[in-house]
């Protein structure tokens, strides 16, 4: 399906996603819960938004499956990045609070948009300096793959994304912190 996809055939590509369309909620429905409450975007909402931006790939070139997943978890992390940036944006109000001095101290967890906006700016430093492992996150984070779907996906062994993530996730603490 994938392959007449990228050969202009529009059935193939409905066909694909009313095959996948259970396997896409079920990663997007992962990451809802993996956020706080205060996300907007309902899982529904997320996967019909995906289906829009990927129909939207005029020149789609559509190699594997692994391929297919990878651009999906990155549109997925443009979507909650584009929200996340609406909701914070000055024209809509943002979601700022006052916080005296004294207060700064007990703060430790960043609001679920800070973290979603701290992570593609930290995602987009490690693509410079290591490609494979932003991929890597962004199929554990924001597709919910886990370490052996995300092996499979790659055609690497086990072994190698486990290393890969002890690294990648890291430095994203480091980052983060």
């Amino acid at each position: 399906m994938l392959q007449a996809w990228t050969r202009g055939d529009g059935a193939a590509r409905e066909q694909l996603f009313v095959h996948l369309y259970q396997d896409i909620h079920r990663l997007a429905a992962n990451l809802r819960r993996q956020q706080d409450a205060g996300q907007t975007l309902q899982t529904t909402a997320l996967v019909h938004e995906l289906y829009l931006r990927m129909v939207d790939q005029q020149r789609a070139q559509w190699e594997d499956r692994g391929q297919f997943f990878a651009v999906a978890a990155r549109l997925i992390r443009r979507i909650l990045v584009d929200q996340a940036r609406a909701r914070q944006s000055l024209k809509r109000g943002g979601d700022q609070q006052r916080v005296e001095t004294e207060q700064l101290a007990e703060l430790t967890v960043l609001p679920p948009d800070e973290q979603v906006l701290a992570l593609d700016a930290c995602l987009d430093e490690l693509d410079s300096v290591d490609p494979a492992g932003a991929r890597l996150v962004e199929l554990r984070y924001f597709a919910g793959m886990s370490l052996e779907q995300v092996a499979e996906l790659l055609h690497v062994s086990r072994a190698s994304v486990v290393r890969q993530w002890r690294s990648v996730k890291a430095w994203l603490e480091l980052r983060l912190a």
